[in-house]
């Protein structure tokens, strides 16, 4: 056989993977293969295939006879949207797309030359796990890849899409990443399967309720996306780069837009409800203000009593956090806070601007968080936005009570821009608490408490729930109408644009995890 027909005939076996009947099986399954995910993930005709011919080096088990050009990952660099990405895709075909010493180096390999170029990281992960015939040299293989995403952390975007099983040791590079995403149905994480769970907890679980896409977006906030199929998660991973940057020392592409930047609202004005305990969806407000109404919302079946997310102003990417008053009335609790800390910092990371929109009655109460830990974790958000050096602009529409208005990017942690409406209330508490506190003996005493409750919660809302004696100490720049949000934002960001600001020198903060 001439060299170039054996090239040929080792590319289309690489190319075929596991064979036929196991790329039919991929199908059959709702799941796309490997390449077919890779050309999907990025504008045509650019990827190009690093170590397509590579194979596995185990002798042992019968593995001999079992040589697959490949071995199981597909490596390599393309461009999305016009922009250097590089990227992995694992084949379930091949040997159930677990993970060997060599197969691992193809890995390490994208993402050493991702670091010295600056460009993203994407994996598609669909594997069984380790390669048990293998052993240990798996083992250090997944450790490997572990160490880069360590030291890739805040350098480059790194995304990682759960395309099938991720189990065991596996589920950790994804867990370093900056986000997760899964496909409904048919990708799950566990650390531990419902196999082994059955034998040493006697705990009866299926595969999608232990680790289900739902039940990572939902219930343990692992995942940041849920994707109905293959092609929405990667049209998920194109949306979601076009925000970030190439790289830490570079700011995210603009876009260009027909929306006005001085566009007014006018249905802002009535958002926020009379009766202060009435709910109203902060959603309404980020969808007017955003480029075209356009949100990508991040974590958006996770603690969703706050909302994070990115949008654009002015073709500007921006990330938002937000208190959502339509779900627990828009407290901070654990999972909040957690959720809020950690998009908080990636913003931070990659130069990505930070708007707050704040309504915020104080802390959820009860024991289940103080057990819980929600002095530790409520820390991580404050610790975040105060360490945050990039544009910070914050909106009060309403409340912004106690320490939760200290944590929500307040004046005093370095915010650049603080602005309220006129319907918001800023205080150490709620007029009806702190008059139950300032006024107990005098009420006990009246010989109408209900009456003379009312007046009081009356002069204290006149004389603290309101935004103007925050605006005569400075610690609110400006009070303005709801319907000029967004010019405001853009007029805001388009000052700070040339903004710098540094913390201490230090090896690295202790965020208190």
């Amino acid at each position: 056989m001439k060299p170039r027909d054996l090239l040929d005939d080792l590319e289309r076996r690489a190319e075929l993977g596991g064979g036929a009947e196991r790329l039919e099986r991929q199908h059959a399954a709702g799941k796309m293969t490997a390449r077919e995910r890779i050309d999907l993930l990025f504008d045509p005709g650019t990827f190009e295939e690093l170590d397509k011919l590579v194979t596995h080096r185990c002798r042992d088990f019968g593995m001999a006879d079992q040589i697959v050009p490949g071995d199981g990952v597909v490596a390599g660099h393309g461009l999305i949207d016009g922009r250097q990405v590089f990227a992995f895709a694992q084949d379930f075909t091949v040997f159930g797309g677990s993970l060997s010493e060599t197969n691992a180096a193809k890995i390490v390999k994208i993402m050493d030359l991702a670091m010295k170029l600056g460009s993203p990281i994407v994996g598609l992960n669909d594997s069984g796990g380790a390669r048990i015939q293998e052993g240990v040299v798996s083992l250090a293989g997944y450790a490997d890849i572990f160490l880069r995403n360590t030291l890739a952390s805040g350098v480059v975007p790194q995304i990682s899409a759960i395309m099938g099983p991720c189990a065991g040791g596996a589920v950790y590079s994804p867990a370093i990443t900056d986000f997760t995403l899964m496909v409904k149905n048919t990708s799950y994480m566990f650390v531990t399967g419902p196999d082994v769970l059955k034998t040493v907890t006697h705990e009866e679980v299926s595969k999608e309720e232990l680790g289900g896409a739902m039940t990572h977006n939902a219930t343990s906030g692992v995942a940041h996306f849920a994707a109905d199929d293959d092609r929405e998660c990667l049209a998920l991973v194109r949306d979601l780069l076009s925000y970030l940057p190439s790289n830490n020392l570079e700011d995210a592409p603009r876009r260009r837009t027909s929306d006005p930047p001085d566009r007014e609202e006018a249905a802002l004005d009535r958002l926020v409800p009379t009766l202060p305990n009435q709910p109203y969806d902060m959603l309404d407000l980020i969808h007017a203000v955003a480029d075209e109404g356009r949100f990508l919302e991040v974590h958006e079946h996770y603690a969703r009593n706050l909302i994070v997310g990115f949008a654009r102003l002015d073709g500007r990417s921006v990330g938002i956090v937000a208190n959502q008053p339509a779900v627990l009335a828009g407290t901070l609790d654990i999972a909040a806070s957690v959720k809020g800390a950690r998009f908080v910092r990636c913003c931070d990371a990659f130069n990505v601007p930070l708007v707050t929109f704040e309504d915020v009655p104080g802390f959820l109460p009860g024991t289940v968080q103080e057990y819980g830990g929600i002095i530790k974790h409520g820390a991580k958000l404050l610790f975040a936005f105060a360490e945050a050096t990039v544009p910070k602009v914050t909106v009060i529409t309403r409340k912004a009570y106690g320490g939760a208005y200290c944590v929500m990017s307040s004046k005093h942690v370095r915010t650049d821009f603080n602005y309220a409406w006129p319907t918001a209330e800023l205080a150490v508490m709620g007029p009806e608490g702190a008059v139950n506190i300032l006024y107990k003996r005098e009420l006990d005493l009246a010989a109408d408490p209900s009456a003379a409750r009312a007046e009081k919660v009356e002069e204290f809302r006149e004389k603290f729930a309101n935004p103007y004696v925050a605006a005569s100490r400075g610690y609110l720049d400006e009070i303005i109408h709801p319907r000029e949000t967004r010019r405001k934002l853009i007029t805001a960001l388009r000052n700070l644009e040339g903004k710098r600001d540094n913390n201490p020198p230090k090896k690295h903060g202790n965020i208190p995890l």
